[in-house]
Order: C-alpha cells, then sequence, then structure tokens
C-alpha cells in the first residue's frame, strides 16, 4: 500500500487532508490542534510510540475511508465565511449549549464524593475556569476576530494585516492555554476512567468532559492549522 502520509507529514496538514485522522491521533494522545504545526515524528517520539505502527495505521485508515467514499469538506478551498459559519455553527454552538448544561453536573459530583476524593476539587477549578475562558473566547472571535478576518478578506490593507496578526497571536495563546486545561483534566481524570462503582452522574461527567475535549481539539485544529493560516497567508 502506498503511503499518503510519512513521519515528516505536517499533524496539522494530515488532519486538515484526513479529518478522520484526529480519531487515531485522539487514541495515540498525538495533539493535533495546538501542536499541530510539527512533523508527525516528533509526536511519535514524544509519545515513546511504534512510528511503522502508527504510519501504517494512518495510512490504512485513510485508503479504508476512501474506499467508502466519505465525503469531506475540502477546507483548503472553502472560503473564508464557509470556514467561519462551520466553525460557529458547529462548535460555538456546541459549547453555547454544553458548557452551561455540564456545570451543575461538575458541582454535584464535587458535593457528593468531593470529601472523600480530593482531585474532584480540582477538576471543578479546572472545568469552570475553561467554562469562563471559553465563554469569553467565543464571544470575542465572533463579534471581533471573525468579523476582522472577513473584512481582511475583502480589503487587503497593512492597517487591517496588522491587526489581524496581533488577533491571530492572541488567539492562538488562548487556544494553547485551553488545550492545557483541557489536557490536564484528561491526566487528572486517569484519561477520563471513573472509578469503580462510581455513579451514574460521575460517568456522565466524565464521558462528557472527554467529549468536550474531542470536540475542542478539533476546533482549535480548524482555526489554528486552516483558518488563521491562510488569513495570515494572503498578505
Amino acid at each position: 500500500m502506498e503511503h499518503t502520509f510519512t513521519e515528516s507529514s505536517i499533524i496539522g496538514d494530515i488532519v486538515t487532508k484526513f479529518p478522520k485522522a484526529s480519531d487515531l491521533f485522539k487514541l495515540y494522545r498525538i495533539d493535533f490542534c495546538c501542536g499541530g504545526n510539527r512533523p508527525l515524528s516528533d509526536a511519535i517520539k514524544e509519545r515513546n510510540l511504534i512510528a511503522e505502527e502508527v504510519i501504517t495505521n494512518l495510512n490504512t485508515l485513510y485508503h479504508d475511508t476512501k474506499l467508502l467514499h466519505e465525503s469531506e469538506i475540502d477546507w483548503k478551498n472553502a472560503s473564508y465565511s464557509e470556514l467561519i459559519d462551520y466553525i460557529v455553527n458547529k462548535h460555538h454552538h456546541y459549547l453555547n449549549e454544553e458548557l452551561p448544561q455540564l456545570s451543575p453536573y461538575v458541582t454535584k459530583v464535587l458535593r457528593v464524593h468531593g470529601s472523600a476524593q480530593p482531585h474532584l476539587a480540582k477538576i471543578h477549578k479546572l472545568f469552570h475556569e475553561l467554562k469562563t475562558e471559553l465563554e469569553q473566547h467565543l464571544i470575542k472571535e465572533e463579534t471581533e476576530d471573525f468579523p476582522l478576518i472577513l473584512a481582511y478578506e475583502q480589503n487587503a490593507t497593512e492597517e487591517n494585516y496588522t491587526k489581524l496578526c496581533k488577533v491571530v497571536e492572541a488567539l492562538e495563546s488562548e487556544h494553547r492555554h485551553a488545550g492545557s486545561i483541557i489536557k490536564e483534566l484528561r491526566t487528572i481524570t486517569n484519561d477520563f476512567t471513573p472509578p469503580e462503582g462510581a455513579c451514574g452522574t460521575y460517568r456522565l461527567v466524565y464521558q462528557r468532559l472527554e467529549a468536550l475535549e474531542s470536540d475542542l481539539f478539533q476546533h482549535i485544529h480548524l482555526e489554528n492549522n486552516v483558518l488563521f493560516p491562510r488569513a495570515i497567508a494572503q498578505k
């Protein structure tokens, strides 16, 4: 089988070309959002993985998926407005619904089980830090940052380019911090594995935190590795 992806392939480029690769990277704990601008070989070494296994599994998944004729959005050729609409309608919508809905469950688990399991206080703190930061982040993106990207697409002046570079730098920094928080949550929860005998609410919180991580990584990937580089490269 011919290998479409190799160890030298850039992680973010792989997920852009083949979004389903994110499922495999998630399994291997390979960061494809904030760490998406480096070659796959770096992540393989960092995670002490077997390179041949990762490359073979990635390319097998790619070719098997291609045979099933799965339709994927062509992100490299999609317009800025298409990209932004997708991010807002899918990922922003998800976070705007999930963050306030999950909050009381995280608090309930701490209230009921926190005295016996001190790590739940840390989970509660981290989740609500993430919730606050993301809610503010989404509002700023929709009201200020995304409109600037669209304005620059229509009017690529030096002034707009300077503003855009500052905006992208700030957003990527916020993404890194959000990514760090969700990774810390994964560590504290033992890869979102509830303890034996955990109640239904406890299990629900861990399941929904893991789903939040998955959506957030896809969200950050589309912005960091697709939207922002294209906008900056337009100059």
